[in-house]
């Protein structure tokens, strides 16, 4: 069973400004809480307990929004990088240190889902397990190709990368903590076949842009009470 997590919520959020200028994007408020609480609960219903939070600039504004996680009910762990994000590679290799186990979490800061991080304990047989959804609008062609429980690099039908995953830490063995995209070291480990993915078909937001932010918060105001 899976203890850990981070939460990857370094990024500058250039495409939310103004509503980033002084509130780093996963703190924004949708549904009457920051974006980041969601997970933050989800996790802690799924029995993740310890969750590394790796920040950016304004990065004080988690510790001073959400504590130590007492009253989530978990442990909440910082890993700052400073005024220059490390992106979602080197911002993992970073955290590291901070991990107690071999397989951890991952969650994209800047996501709303209602997915049941609890599915993701039975994944700790490959080096990663990616979580994929339909293709938005806003990136039709996809990220990775995935048919009959396959996934590959190439292939007609291809989904999106939800931005939730369990990462091995042998995936960053090569590593170092400077800035870099994960991308590269899915694809490597795809065409090793120590990857794994499923696809979700239930709700799911990327949070990109102020309209999407207000269009989640149009969604969860009209069904939440």
């Amino acid at each position: 069973m899976i203890s850990q997590a981070i939460i990857l919520a370094a990024g500058h959020g250039k495409r939310m400004q103004p509503l980033t200028h002084n509130t780093p994007k996963p703190l924004l408020t949708v549904g009457g809480k920051a974006l980041i609480e969601y997970h933050i609960e989800r996790l802690c219903a799924a029995g993740i307990h310890r969750i590394v939070i790796n920040t950016g600039r304004l990065g004080q504004q988690f510790e001073d929004k959400l504590g130590n996680g007492e009253r989530y009910g978990v442990n909440l762990l910082y890993s700052h990088e400073g005024n220059e994000p490390l992106e979602t590679g080197g911002g993992i290799v970073n955290a590291l240190p901070l991990f107690q186990n071999n397989y951890f979490i991952a969650i994209n800061g800047d996501i709303w889902t209602d997915y049941n991080f609890a599915k993701l304990h039975q994944h700790t047989r490959q080096t990663c397990h990616l979580v994929l959804v339909d293709n938005p609008a806003h990136n039709l062609q996809g990220d990775f190709a995935f048919s009959r429980g396959e996934l590959s690099n190439t292939g007609a039908k291809r989904y999106t990368f939800s931005g939730m995953a369990v990462y091995d830490r042998a995936l960053f063995n090569d590593a170092t903590a400077t800035a870099f995209s994960l991308a590269p070291l899915l694809r490597q480990a795809i065409d090793k076949q120590q990857a794994s993915a499923e696809l979700y078909m239930g709700k799911w937001f990327d949070i990109g842009t102020p309209q999407r932010l207000a269009e989640l918060d149009q969604t969860l105001t009209g069904s939440t009470s």
